[in-house]
């Protein structure tokens, strides 16, 4: 009867928060996560944070292509490594700053999801999603291999770290708003994104191909988009942790990272902004709060997630939005009957 009682109250304080004004929520948020490095007590809960807006970042750019599109992307974090190798071979054999190389990276990385998407789209379901995975694993393995340019296994070291206006980047604490103010613009593009006519368009794409072709929806050109709006998103901040992390390896985008970001994804809520975001942040702390049950982390871990696709299949978002859809739609049906 308490769990009962406990969800019912969990799910009222997510569907008041969920009908507030967009600006006013993201208002909120913007200025707790602002105060956040001076409320805690040690630079690791910063750090933590960092990785956290990393995460977030990748999550709403794969949640462009699964949740908007509908297409199941299992080699997303390729991208992720072809903006932090771009980064760590530019700035090294060629001095270019950080922010010369964030432009370069994100056109590389749409260069690379327009080539994997022209090729990969003539497939659906699996075999569109074994064709990324192996894209994914590609990528990696070139990184292993060709040494004379990404030193293999080995990986790139010393990799400098970006500055501005002759302040230089050091701690985690100083790196924290730049990561914030990459997760506040993708947040702002993935809206802009979703609000459009080409967002739209996804939206009935993923819903019903057949019938978004019967509408005049171009299938192929607007799942490019999709795919390289994405795949500029994990580029980007690609860039990012290869200059917050000074080292890059092949073992930093494995197959799991992928599947890390996928989870994270599913888990707040396919389709929707807020749903990657609690994802990321869920699944970045929850791994530190078990920390101190270590034996049985991952075990505890395993079982909350298996637990929440049970009670939520859909996602914490996709859990609380269809009532709100619904309200919406009740409103509008009155509005409507008053004005007859």
């Amino acid at each position: 009867m308490m769990d009962i009682r406990f969800r019912r109250k969990v799910k009222t304080v997510a569907r008041r928060w969920n009908n507030m004004d967009a600006r006013l929520k993201w208002g909120i948020l913007f200025l707790v996560a602002c105060v956040y490095p001076f409320l805690v007590s040690s630079q690791y809960y910063v750090h933590i944070m960092n990785l956290a807006f990393i995460y977030v970042v990748l999550s709403l750019g794969l949640n462009i292509v699964c949740g908007l599109a509908g297409l199941l992307d299992l080699g997303f974090i390729a991208f992720y490594a072809v903006g932090a190798y771009t980064y760590a071979i530019l700035s090294i054999k060629l001095g270019l700053s950080f922010w010369e190389i964030l432009p370069i990276a994100c056109f590389t990385t749409a260069l690379f999801g327009l080539l994997v998407g022209s090729a990969a789209f003539r497939l659906r379901g699996d075999y569109f999603a074994i064709v990324t995975m192996g894209y994914g694993e590609i990528i990696r393995i070139l990184a292993n291999n060709l040494t004379f340019l990404t030193n293999g296994p080995i990986g790139i070291a010393g990799i400098p770290r970006p500055s501005i206006f002759g302040f230089k980047f050091e701690d985690p604490f100083q790196y924290y708003f730049m990561a914030l103010a990459f997760v506040a613009i993708a947040v702002f593009l993935t809206y802009r994104f979703q609000a459009s006519r080409i967002g739209r368009a996804l939206e009935a794409i993923r819903e019903d191909e057949i019938a978004a072709v019967s509408m005049g929806v171009n299938l192929k050109n607007f799942k490019l988009i999709s795919f390289i709006l994405g795949a500029m998103l994990g580029g980007s901040i690609g860039v990012f942790f290869a200059s917050y992390a000074t080292f890059v390896s092949p073992e930093s985008f494995s197959f799991m990272e992928s599947v890390m970001v996928l989870a994270m994804v599913v888990i707040g809520g396919m389709g929707t902004i807020e749903g990657p975001v609690i994802g990321a942040l869920t699944l970045v702390f929850l791994p530190e709060i078990l920390r101190s049950v270590s034996e049985y982390r991952m075990l505890i871990f395993g079982a909350l997630m298996v637990f929440m696709m049970i009670v939520m299949p859909k996602g914490f978002m996709g859990w609380i939005k269809p009532r709100r859809i619904l309200k919406g739609a009740e409103e509008e049906n009155s509005f409507v009957t008053r004005n007859r």
